[in-house]
């Protein structure tokens, strides 16, 4: 309560007309400031509003919580986890009580005793049912809390229970471990003792009566900085921020196997197996909570949430220990999930637990579509300590060294070529190659392509002019040459469909096989500046494999130590010439 409305705020002390709130937003708490102002209607708070004619700390919570999704419109709608995340921080898992696993007992003990919150309900079938007592005194489509659970000796065996209660006070369960029945005469007096209290809202059931009588339970597990009581066990929280972008990182789920591999991948190393005596299964277990950022936000565009979710895959052995490896296309075509998120589902959150033996995992996170664009959190809670990582490629280039030509290395009918473009000054001006080039594309039929610019080939005069005259020699034109031919059949190979252009998807692979490793981040870059859509056609591609050849060459001799320094004049020279 204090997180989220501070202490030290009132309309007497310091009154300025403003006030601040605190909301979990996608990883970190954000403060919210408003102005006391608030909408009514023939003098009538609107929304929010007390009893109390002189109580206003909720609706002003309300108005900050609309001012930070965008509007109070942008409110409507929505689930109890939201509410449960944004208002604690936490994560907040859902289970379906006609469905739930068999050690759902020892997680809500568990969950307990880490501080969570937890909630119950009865579906309701109808309007009517809305707020209908049972005849044992439930009442239909109403929240309860659930406070506790205990395992008490019942006439020789054990018997399992859990503590429900009422917010509003009163109308309790009147069925078998209710507040007067007989089943306690059962009970040790010392067991009993402090466990029944008369008519306050909270009442013992069996465990097995409450699977059968409530239709759902959802939990919220409160990140560590939210617990301040150090005898309360603790998970161990992870969070990761991503994003999924069109062309780069945006795969789709495992449907589309061409793409899903791109998605972004994120390690985690479970060690310790967890605690719990009347399990002989050695497992870890861990939340899985993926969030999709600011969809309220979108929704006067016309926008709305994305159907996401994500699959978790043992990393091979070849693999482990091992950093930065981005696994490949190849791997998620021949291996199989070891777990899931229940299902792909448009909420801004999809959570569940999973139990896994001690070792390596990959996550990774996406749309079930390819190509739709979004931010996100990625969440692990785990009992004990885990490490974890997101997993990227390392920079990499593998350039061969320069070829060592002379003008005898040359064949003859190519130097009649030259010498019949270049001009009585033998060299090759940005114009000359721009006109070279298209020429011999034209006869390309299979290449879609626009024709190479004037900045393209300006790039390519500058990666191989040696001497700074801006132009290109017959040596250096015949090494120009050769790189096009050899990144012409790089192309091919990789333009699978023979589209005559390349997704940016294979673009990655291809970029791959020219000796280039790069990150999703660079590969971001390149796919805004060098695609139209997702496709990429062969000019740019070129375009493409020049500058980056060319900036690597720059960067590796001004490196030192792997770092490069440079004055401003050296900036300059580089990007300008570049």
């Amino acid at each position: 309560m204090h997180r989220v409305v501070p202490h030290g705020q009132s309309f007497q002390e310091d009154y300025a007309g403003i006030f601040h709130f605190q909301f979990w937003q996608f990883g970190e708490w954000v403060d919210v400031v408003i102005d006391d102002r608030l909408p009514t209607r023939d003098g009538e708070l609107l929304f929010v509003h007390s009893a109390e004619q002189n109580e206003f700390w909720s609706a002003l919570l309300e108005k900050a919580y609309a001012k930070l999704n965008g509007s109070y419109e942008a409110l409507s709608g929505g689930s109890t986890t939201e509410g449960f995340e944004d208002f604690t921080g936490g994560v907040a898992e859902m289970y379906e009580l006609r469905t739930a696993p068999r050690n759902l007992y020892t997680i809500i003990r568990k969950a307990l005793e880490r501080g969570s919150l937890l909630g119950c309900s009865i579906d309701i079938t109808s309007a009517f049912d809305m707020e209908a007592v049972t005849f044992k005194k439930l009442v239909k489509g109403h929240a309860y809390s659930v406070t506790g659970v205990k395992e008490v000796s019942f006439r020789g065996r054990s018997e399992r229970l859990i503590r429900i209660r009422n917010p509003w006070g009163q109308v309790e369960w009147t069925g078998a471990w209710s507040d007067s029945s007989s089943e306690w005469d059962s009970i040790d007096p010392e067991e009993r003792d402090g466990m029944v209290q008369m008519e306050d809202g909270e009442f013992w059931m069996a465990f097995s009566e409450f699977l059968r009588q409530f239709s759902r339970l959802e939990i919220c597990n409160l990140s560590p900085d939210a617990l301040q009581d150090d005898q309360q066990k603790k998970w161990e929280a992870t969070t990761f921020s991503g994003s999924w972008r069109r062309g780069s990182t945006a795969g789709g789920c495992r449907n589309h196997p061409a793409t899903f591999w791109i998605n972004p991948q994120f390690k985690i190393t479970l060690r310790e197996e967890d605690d719990d005596p009347d399990d002989d299964e050695v497992a870890c277990t861990f939340l899985c909570a993926l969030m999709q950022k600011d969809r309220r936000r979108f929704r006067r565009q016309g926008q709305d949430m994305h159907t996401i979710g994500y699959a978790v895959y043992e990393v091979p052995e070849e693999y482990r220990g091992t950093h930065q490896v981005h696994l490949r296309k190849d791997f998620f075509l021949t291996h199989s999930s070891c777990a899931r998120s229940e299902t792909f589902i448009n909420l801004r959150e999809v959570s569940s637990r999973q139990r896994l033996p001690p070792g390596e995992y990959i996550i990774v996170p996406s749309t079930f579509e390819p190509s739709k664009e979004a931010d996100f959190v990625l969440r692990v809670f785990t009992e004990k300590h885990a490490e974890s990582e997101e997993l990227d490629n390392p920079i990499t280039a593998d350039l061969e060294d320069e070829e060592e030509i002379s003008e005898d290395d040359v064949d003859e009918n190519f130097k009649n070529m030259f010498r019949q473009l270049a001009g009585e000054d033998m060299e090759i001006s940005v114009f000359e190659l721009r006109t070279i080039l298209n020429r011999v594309l034209s006869k390309h039929r299979d290449l879609k392509t626009d024709g190479f610019s004037m900045d393209s080939c300006r790039g390519m005069v500058n990666l191989l002019d040696k001497d700074g005259s801006g132009r290109l020699g017959l040596l250096e034109f015949q090494r120009m040459w050769n790189k096009i031919r050899k990144w012409l059949g790089i192309f091919r190979n990789y333009d699978l469909d023979q589209s005559g252009t390349m997704s940016s998807y294979e673009m990655r692979l291809a970029l791959d096989s020219a000796g280039f490793q790069i990150n999703n981040r660079i590969h971001q870059a390149i796919v805004s500046r060098y695609a139209d859509g997702e496709a990429v056609d062969f000019d740019n591609f070129i375009s493409c494999l020049v500058r980056l050849e060319a900036m690597i060459r720059s960067f590796q001799a001004l490196q030192k130590d792997g770092m490069m320094e440079m004055n401003k004049a050296d900036w300059l020279f580089l990007t300008m010439s570049g």
